[in-house]
């Protein structure tokens, strides 16, 4: 597997916005980053300029900025860029967390770069980023319904109680490898967090 070329520098949570849409599996990634800033101790406050809620932190000495954007999923690219412009990041310094279809809950894997298979949020950060790819991914599991045709009610839809504790499983199992990635151990990371079964 691939190395980052570039230390991470700013982590993005991808979700929708608003109550109805908080326990949805959508949100996965937005429950990674609630999870990561109560582990860091910091608190994540809306920033209109940024569209979306921030903090600022310090992992294993580096300056990481956390970000949740308040658009909606398929305008997430709203956010990342005019924060990574703000901030001067390079796309091959963002990670991105994001719910994962093709993956079953209680798992969780990290990869760089690749399409959006069809997942909105990254399509419209690889859209904003000028079709640059090349971002690092936290991709939560959250199960497949079966059918194509049922994706949209599914990811819209709350898990089941079990699912919700195994897809929490795996979420903190992630903010558990953090320091390593921060660290720049990107290996050790991969093999702790990709071993896990929640």
């Amino acid at each position: 597997m691939a190395k980052p070329s570039h230390a991470i520098k700013l982590i993005v949570g991808l979700g929708n916005p608003g109550p109805e849409y908080e326990a949805t599996r959508h949100n996965a990634g937005v429950w990674f980053i609630e999870q990561l800033a109560r582990d860091l101790g910091v608190t994540l406050q809306h920033d209109k300029k940024m569209h979306g809620a921030v903090a600022r932190a310090t992992v294993q000495g580096s300056d990481v900025r956390l970000l949740v954007p308040s658009t909606y999923m398929n305008l997430s690219g709203q956010a990342v860029t005019a924060l990574s412009n703000f901030y001067k990041i390079p796309t091959e310094s963002i990670l991105v967390a994001h719910d994962e279809l093709d993956i079953p809950p209680g798992e969780a894997r990290l990869k760089i770069g690749g399409g959006h298979g069809g997942h909105n949020g990254l399509r419209d950060i690889i859209s904003k980023q000028g079709n640059n790819k090349n971002f690092m991914r936290l991709r939560l599991g959250i199960g497949h319904p079966g059918e194509a045709r049922l994706v949209t009610n599914y990811v819209l839809g709350r898990p089941s109680r079990d699912d919700i504790g195994k897809i929490d499983g795996a979420v903190d199992e992630a903010v558990r490898v953090m320091p390593k990635l921060m660290a720049g151990d990107w290996d050790k990371a991969v093999q702790q967090l990709h071993t896990f079964k929640g």
